[in-house]
């Protein structure tokens, strides 16, 4: 089973949301036939690498509300992300431009380790208030991820992943993804939000029933032939 998960570092819901899929995927009796792949999404592309507002001022400006009910609104999330572990440092969160970052996560997948990249770069972030647009922030996740640091500072000067997180994105607008998290199981379900642990459990259960093997049943009973041979006794169907 394959469930690809478009999110955005800078999203609150999709460190959130990651949390509650890996509860509920703890709980499938299959988790070890899950592959997990991160793709693309980013919610504020012009973004500039480097703002002089913070995260309170940002959402104050885009949503025309005061200063004190964007702190109010954050406080809430907060409260939603430390039900499920997590500690949101929203005063001290540095935005930036993520475009850079999503491109480590798709370096990260090639060899192996997107998972990893993806909740490193989200604790960075939302936890740890550190600028996950500079160049050495990212080198140093990408070893703590085990990637080599000259293979992604030789990646990140460059243009490399470049077009697989455009591609992602073009492939977003044509499932109708216009928000993160967003997932698809098995290209079959897409669920979007943040959803609970007991959303995400039967969803995955719902498409491995319906798409689990064949189940056979023998018997010694049961006669066949194989190969164009017959048990002894048996005619060969296939001759005349």
């Amino acid at each position: 089973m394959k469930v690809e998960i478009w999110s955005d570092i800078m999203c609150p819901f999709c460190y959130i949301g990651k949390r509650r899929f890996e509860a509920g995927l703890e709980q499938f009796a299959h988790k070890e036939d899950v592959e997990i792949v991160y793709r693309s999404f980013e919610l504020s592309p012009n973004s500039p690498k480097d703002s002089t507002n913070n995260i309170h001022e940002m959402l104050a400006s885009k949503y025309g509300m005061s200063i004190e009910q964007a702190k109010a609104m954050n406080a809430d999330v907060g409260k939603q992300a430390k039900a499920v572990g997590l500690d949101f440092e929203f005063d001290t969160m540095v935005l930036t431009n993520t475009f850079d970052a999503h491109r480590l996560i798709q370096f990260g997948t090639q060899h192996g380790k997107g998972k990893e990249v993806a909740e490193l770069l989200f604790k960075a972030y939302f936890t740890d208030s550190r600028h996950v647009g500079e160049h050495e922030t990212l080198l140093e996740i990408a070893e703590k991820a085990g990637l080599s640091r000259e293979e992604t500072a030789a990646m990140l000067t460059g243009t490399q992943y470049s077009e697989e997180v455009r591609a992602d994105e073009e492939e977003a607008r044509r499932l109708g993804v216009n928000g993160v998290p967003f997932y698809v199981i098995n290209r079959k379900y897409g669920v979007s939000g943040a959803q609970p642990s007991e959303a995400f459990l039967e969803v995955l259960e719902k498409v491995w029933d319906e798409d689990k093997p064949l189940q056979v049943i023998q018997s010694d009973a049961g006669q066949a032939c194989t190969d164009g041979v017959c048990a002894p006794g048996e005619p060969n169907q296939g001759s005349k």
